[in-house]
Order: structure tokens, then C-alpha cells, then sequence
């Protein structure tokens, strides 16, 4: 042990409290940090090291910075930021979500993948450099980004429980907007393994050069080895080796393993020394792996099924005037349970009444938002996990042009008598109450809406029950938790457009 870290247990910029080195990255340290003015929230937080204390660098770190911050509000598969800032010994840095999860490097080395790990993974992952290839707007236009660095220790894998295991792509710090007046000359950089032959030769890349090193990435998921190999640990060495040499086939890396046909020509595909040969866009490889992840895949069943049962639902509730929202007495009386937290949530509970109980989805959210959302449409899609754990989401979207989306998800498992009944009780009643509580002020309702539920979704409950009285004792929700919320992220784009359609488009708002 050298000497104790000063920074540990400093207050930086009097809001984040620092508590230990968690690594180093190419241009600096990383932190674990309490956000004391969220009440002590975890974060993570990036320093640029002192030795790149240069003004070229201050700017590349302050890209990233933002760079970041933009892509992870549209993807769930990049990291997100959310502050930037320059401490008082003149150091930039930026606080970043703070990610339990172990890195893709530490999880090859232990064996290979199997292959429904492998296609959840790296189609997160492509999603994740779709989302950068697509750009972010920069002054007006859209800049794609490519990260330039993708390798198994930049990518982390979460176990997260309504997810599964969730995917990041990490560090972009030597990532480039492409915007057409960048003529300078390029220097090579990148990890020499994993880089593309026109990266070596410092052109200027484009999506194509990410994807060479998503096919390496791949090939040594799937074997646990590396493509080509260099003859020493060289520049030269390599540029060779990425230029001539051709990725031996899986059987010879690791004569173990079984890879479909399809599977391995895609990854050579990836691999190719020319640009053009490759997929061209991450959703190419996304396409590709798709009649793949329905043979070995987990989740993807699921998301067609919901396709299947959405496109024969029309899209209700338009605004209805006030008279005809007659929301009961009982529902204005309630208050905010004691036991439940204060906070952005919602659930569904019954309400019960002098006569049949009614089915509530109980939302809280800021009194600003509930004003906002006073006059909306309420679009609702119910999805649907199948045995072995069957699990419902039940998803109302609060809508307005002006105001975009709201997305309020839950999820009722059906194997639990509570989860049959209160979905028994829905199809019953064909209708739910909305009620909204401001996080102000718990103690009272502070509006009511209703929203119907489709009779031809009411008789698919039916079936749904009685898949959940029969599956057998398992503890697989969470497997169909993410499996659902990997659906929803795929359906939200569709909801959205044709809410857009009926109503004109919204505001640019960024799905929650």
C-alpha cells in the first residue's frame, strides 16, 4: 500500500461525498461517491488524471462527458451521466449512474458463453451502438458517434431484478462525432486487438470500424479465444495480423463447442477487412441474431406474441369531457397507503365499495406532472410472459401533444392467487380508475381518471389465469420480468408513433 488516498472521504463541490478507488480508465480514476444532496444515492465518478491536464484533453473529457449524458437518456444500454463539474484544484470530472456489475472480460475468462447468454448480451450491446450510431444532436444536426474502443472490458454486465441480466456499453473516452468538418489527421487509437484494419491505419471510421471489433468481441464470447492472433504484442505486429491474416474457424479456437452455421458466418461477416463487406449497421446484426434468439433466445417469443395481440387492439380513450368522469367518492377519499414509499411509482390495487370492488392503478407522481396530465388519453397494453412463470405487465400510457409520454408499468405475477384475482377482477369490470397522489401531499387524491381495457383483451385474461393455475412451482419471474421489459422497450417506439399519428406529434420528450 502506497500512501492513504487523500480524496477518500472528501466533499467534492459540497455535494458528493467520495468513499473508494473503484478503477482507472484510460484518462483517469474512478470513484465510488454518495450524492449527499439526494440523500446519499450511489454514483460513480470519472476524475480526468492530473497527467492529461492539457487543454486538448480538458475538451475530449468534457465531450465524453456529454457525449454520455446524451446517449444514456436514450438508451438503457449506455451509461448514463448526470453532472459535470471542475473541482477546486482545477480538476475536471463527471458523475456517472454507479453500476454493480462485473465487467465482460472477468465473465470470459471464467468459460466461454452458452448461447442464450451470448445473443441477450450482444444484442444489448448492439442496441446500445445503434443508439450512438444514430447520433445526438450537436448544434442542430445529428452527430453519429462511434465509441472506438469496444472490447469485453468495456462492456458491463448487471444482474438487475427487472431485467435480467442488463447490458452497458462504458467509456467513451476516446469516442468521435463524426461531423463533416473534421479533416484533421487521425493518430491511431483503440486497443490493438479488437481494432479494425482501417482503424490501424488512423482513417477516418465510421459505425463499420465498431462492428469489426463487435465480431472480434463475439468470436471470443462464444470460444474464449481471440480471432487472429499477432505474432508479438506489437503495433506492426498487429496491423499485420488485422490486414492479412484470416480468423481461424471455431471448431479449431476451441474444438468444444457447437456454434450454428449462421451464427459463425456472421461473425466472419463482422470480421471482414473491408468495410463494405460487413453488416452495415448494428441493427444488421440485431436482424441476423433475431431467428437465432427465437430458437436458443429467451425472450424474444414473448415480444411477438404482444405484436400478435396489439395489432388487433384499437387504440382507445381519447379525453373524455368532465361529466361523464364520474369518479366514485371512494376513490377521492383515499389516501396514500402508510406502508408505501413516497416516491415516482405505481401499482394496481382494488379499491373496495358498497358494491363490487374496484380495480385502481395508484400512481404518484409530482403535483407539476399531475397537473400536466389532467387532460390526457390513456392508452393501455397489457403483455404477457408465458409459462413457465407466467407474468403480466400492465402498461398505461398517460399521453398529450404537448406534454409526450408518461409510462406507467407494473408487473402482476399469475401464479400468485393476488395476481389472478385482481386480473380476474379487471376483465370483470372492463375498466380501471386511475388515481393520482402528489408526493406533496400524500393524504389526498388528487385526481381520478378512468380507462377502459378492450373486451378482446378481457377474454385473453382468461386464458392467462388459468396458464397461471396450471404452471408449475417454479422462481422464474424475474426471467419473465426482463423478458417483459425487454418487449416494452421494443413496443414503446410503436405506441408511440401511432399515438403521434392520432394526435399530431408531442413534444421531443425522451421515453422515461
Amino acid at each position: 500500500m502506497g500512501m492513504a488516498d487523500p480524496n477518500i472521504g472528501r466533499k467534492l463541490n459540497n455535494r458528493y461525498q467520495l468513499v473508494e478507488l473503484v478503477g482507472q480508465g484510460s484518462m483517469g480514476r474512478v470513484y465510488a461517491a454518495k450524492d449527499t444532496l439526494l440523500g446519499g444515492v450511489p454514483v460513480a465518478i470519472k476524475f480526468l488524471s492530473q497527467a492529461m491536464l492539457t487543454q486538448k484533453m480538458r475538451d475530449r473529457f468534457e465531450r465524453e462527458a456529454t457525449t454520455c449524458a446524451l446517449l444514456g437518456q436514450r438508451s438503457i444500454h449506455i451509461i448514463r451521466v448526470s453532472d459535470y463539474g471542475i473541482d477546486e484544484d482545477g480538476i475536471p470530472f463527471y458523475v456517472m449512474e454507479y453500476l454493480q456489475g462485473r465487467n465482460l472480460s472477468e465473465i470470459i475468462v471464467q468459460q466461454p458463453l452458452k448461447l442464450p447468454r451470448f445473443l441477450s448480451i450482444s444484442r444489448q450491446i448492439c442496441l446500445g451502438l445503434q443508439t450512438a450510431h444514430h447520433g445526438i444532436p450537436i448544434s442542430g444536426k445529428l452527430c453519429p458517434i462511434v465509441h472506438r474502443d469496444i472490447k469485453p472490458s468495456n462492456i458491463l454486465v448487471i444482474q438487475d431484478d427487472s431485467f435480467g441480466e442488463l447490458t452497458k456499453v462504458l467509456d467513451f473516452g476516446i469516442a468521435k462525432t463524426l461531423q463533416s468538418d473534421s479533416s484533421q489527421t487521425n493518430c491511431f487509437m483503440g486497443t490493438l486487438a479488437y481494432s479494425s484494419p482501417e482503424q490501424m491505419e488512423g482513417q477516418e471510421l465510421d459505425a463499420r470500424s465498431d462492428l469489426y471489433s463487435m465480431g472480434v468481441m463475439m468470436y471470443q464470447m462464444l470460444t474464449g479465444k481471440m480471432p487472429i492472433n499477432a505474432d508479438t504484442h506489437t503495433f506492426g505486429s498487429w496491423y499485420r495480423a488485422h490486414h492479412k491474416y484470416h480468423p481461424r474457424a471455431f471448431l479449431e479456437a476451441n474444438a468444444t463447442i457447437k456454434v450454428p452455421k449462421v451464427l459463425e458466418t456472421l461473425i466472419m461477416s463482422c470480421l471482414s477487412k473491408e468495410p463494405g463487406d460487413r453488416p452495415q449497421t448494428a441493427i444488421d446484426i440485431i436482424k441476423a441474431l433475431e431467428p437465432l434468439e427465437q430458437r436458443f433466445g429467451s425472450g424474444r417469443e414473448i415480444g411477438k406474441r404482444i405484436e400478435a395481440v396489439l395489432s388487433k387492439l384499437p387504440v382507445t380513450d381519447r379525453p373524455s369531457p368532465p361529466q361523464n368522469l364520474d369518479p366514485d367518492e371512494a376513490c377521492r377519499r383515499l389516501s396514500w397507503p402508510a406502508n408505501t414509499p413516497i416516491g415516482d411509482i405505481s401499482f394496481p390495487k382494488p379499491i373496495p365499495t358498497s358494491q363490487d370492488p374496484l380495480v385502481a392503478l395508484w400512481v404518484m407522481l409530482s403535483q407539476d406532472e399531475i397537473e400536466r396530465r389532467r387532460d390526457c388519453t390513456r392508452n393501455t397494453h397489457f403483455l404477457f410472459a408465458p409459462p413457465p412463470h407466467p407474468v403480466m405487465l400492465w402498461l398505461t400510457v398517460l399521453y398529450n401533444k404537448q406534454h409526450g409520454p408518461r409510462w406507467l408499468s407494473s408487473y402482476i405475477d399469475l401464479k400468485t392467487t393476488y395476481g389472478q384475482q385482481l386480473t380476474r377482477l379487471s376483465g370483470e369490470n372492463g375498466e380501471y380508475r386511475i388515481v393520482f397522489f402528489a408526493k406533496e401531499n400524500p393524504q389526498k387524491c388528487a385526481n381520478v381518471l378512468t380507462s377502459r381495457i378492450e373486451p378482446a383483451q378481457c377474454k385473453l385474461f382468461k386464458d392467462w389465469i388459468t396458464m397461471g393455475q396450471m404452471a408449475p412451482k417454479t422462481n422464474a419471474s424475474g426471467t419473465a420480468k426482463a423478458q417483459l421489459k425487454q418487449a416494452l422497450e421494443g413496443l414503446k417506439p410503436k405506441i408511440l408513433m401511432q399515438l403521434e399519428s392520432m394526435y399530431g406529434s408531442g413534444s421531443d420528450d425522451i421515453l422515461e
